[in-house]
């Protein structure tokens, strides 16, 4: 069942007001858009015979006219034969062709504002179909927003929560300890690397006092050998 029972309904319809009462507006603009698109349907469908009947009206009145013409001329050429008889029967056909065509002319002229009446109806409900489809798109892009905004602060609401607040906890303990990790390991290479420096300079340190020992011992090695030479010379 439509939401319209007829054109006035839709043309007049307050379509905001409509939605406001509606308790599924989007639902309510779909039923809206399939009738109107149906009775305009209907409207053009109306119309165009209305515009049909009207072309042949207009066809029976040309040759109403070419009827009323020719028995004038026939009633003319009665008269010039001076057959009276046959120009009175001329001018009483002539009458009726006159009478017949004043009915088609106010017919057609009927016709002319039903038609007129149609294209308007038409151009009404178009434009009402157009506010219509507009407002669906905008219903529509309403709700995308509205799912959007939702899932928006769902997400926030959830990164904001103890259980995502403990895992971001864990992660930032990770990310510590692998620091420490990676500090202590530079630290131990340093230390490596101090305690071979150190030991190729205390090597060097003891080579160092070994040659000076060394060199000492020798000193006084000789020098205790000359006095022992010294000493043996004067005995004798």
């Amino acid at each position: 069942m439509g939401v319209f029972s007829r054109l006035g309904d839709i043309v007049n319809s307050n379509i905001n007001a409509m939605l406001d009462k509606a308790e599924d507006p989007e639902k309510m603009i779909r039923l809206m858009i399939q009738e109107m698109e149906d009775t305009l349907v209907d409207l053009k469908s109306s119309c165009a015979a209305k515009m049909a009947t009207r072309a042949e009206m207009l066809r029976d009145k040309d040759s109403l006219n070419s009827k009323v013409e020719r028995w004038g001329e026939r009633a003319v050429l009665a008269v010039e034969r001076n057959r009276d008889d046959l120009a009175k029967e001329a001018l009483l056909e002539k009458k009726q062709c006159v009478k017949q065509l004043e009915f088609a002319e106010k017919d057609l002229e009927h016709y002319e504002k039903l038609i007129s009446e149609c294209k308007g109806n038409i151009t009404q409900l178009e434009q009402k179909l157009e506010e219509v489809t507009y407002k669906h798109k905008m219903l529509v892009q309403r709700s995308i927003h509205a799912v959007e905004k939702k899932r928006a602060k769902n997400m926030m609401s959830n990164a904001g929560g103890a259980q995502a607040m403990m895992r971001f906890g864990e992660l930032e303990n990770r990310i510590e300890r692998m620091e420490a990790d990676a500090d202590l390991a530079g630290r131990n290479t340093d230390n490596n690397l101090e305690r071979e420096f150190s030991k190729l300079e205390s090597d060097n340190i003891i080579n160092d006092e070994l040659t000076d020992l060394k060199k000492s011992m020798k000193k006084t090695t000789a020098k205790s050998g000359n006095e022992k030479n010294t000493g043996g010379k004067g005995n004798d």
